[in-house]
């Protein structure tokens, strides 16, 4: 059984696509690359300030500083720990 979060999107995108295209983002939202297979998510912007959040936001500091590859804030942890603080900071 699975389960859905209403407020993230995911696709996946490789570099050349996310460079060369302009993704519609909602406004309150952000756009962020997760995983090995670089996937991308747009979650709301509140999640930011969210301890759990901040935590993944200090190991992409460390790993890419203010170069992501992908040209947007690449997060670098796996899709599954991705996905489980999301749907805890969405349960909140």
């Amino acid at each position: 059984m699975g389960f859905r979060l209403a407020n993230i999107r995911r696709t996946s995108y490789t570099a050349n696509q996310a460079s060369s295209k302009v993704v519609d983002v909602p406004k309150g939202y952000i756009a962020v690359y997760i995983g090995e297979k670089v996937k991308r998510f747009v979650i709301p912007i509140s999640y930011l300030n969210q301890p759990l959040f901040q935590v993944l936001l200090n190991q992409a500091e460390e790993e890419f500083g203010y170069d992501h590859p992908m040209g947007g804030l690449t997060i670098p942890c796996s899709e599954d720990i991705f996905l489980d603080i999301t749907s805890h900071l969405h349960r909140s």
